[in-house]
């Protein structure tokens, strides 16, 4: 009973942290805008799967790792915004090109099963969570915990990561804003991808 105040503490802190605007926001909404409502929420379980990837991490004490060797979270910070301006950069590229959303069976859970990839290496890409979970873990973890708190506080980051993003891809794959983006695909692309390129950008410049 006692564990279930800490626990409160880490959910209030990482819901304020989800939902604050980041390259993860922007990829939920542009690929929930840009394709079908499932695919949006698939990305969002990716992205749950990748904050409980940090979670995991943090429990096992992934933050004594980076501060005992720095060079490894250098490293992180420079391969994480690599990628994410990677991602930005196609999105970019690809902004005049019309939409092609698949209509077979099988093409649709390949889609699927990429708008899930996408949401969690997009989510793992920005090793400044790993910091954000670490550091919530320390301010609010009790003394001692058992199995089944852990089990417990694994499965709370996944529904608050997975939830949030889903309610944004069911938001954003309405039919008001699919037809605005429709109309005004080439800008909003090309202001996503630059957000992104400069999402990334920044957290490469942030390594040194």
């Amino acid at each position: 009973m006692e564990n279930y105040a800490p626990l409160l503490g880490i959910c209030a802190a990482l819901t304020v942290g989800v939902v604050s605007p980041g390259p993860s926001f922007v990829m939920i909404a542009r690929t929930a805008m840009a394709s079908t409502r499932a695919e949006g929420v698939s990305a969002a379980i990716g992205m749950g799967m990748g904050g409980t990837l940090f979670a995991l991490a943090a429990l096992l004490g992934l933050q004594g790792i980076l501060l005992a060797l720095p060079v490894l979270f250098i490293a992180l910070k420079v391969l994480g915004g690599l990628y994410l301006a990677y991602l930005g950069f196609k999105i970019w590229r690809g902004a005049a090109e019309p939409l092609q959303i698949a209509a077979t069976e099988a093409s649709c859970e390949r889609n699927l099963r990429k708008s899930l990839l996408l949401g969690f290496t997009t989510q793992v890409s920005n090793p400044k969570t790993s910091i954000v979970y670490a550091s919530v873990f320390a301010a609010f973890m009790p003394a001692t915990q058992s199995l089944g708190f852990d089990v417990l506080l694994l499965s709370c980051v996944f529904i608050i990561e997975a939830s949030w993003y889903a309610i944004v891809a069911v938001a954003l794959s309405s039919e008001k804003p699919r037809t605005t983006y429709l109309r005004y695909k080439q800008w909003l692309d090309r202001v996503a991808g630059g957000v992104m390129m400069a999402l990334g950008i920044k957290l490469v410049a942030s390594a040194r």
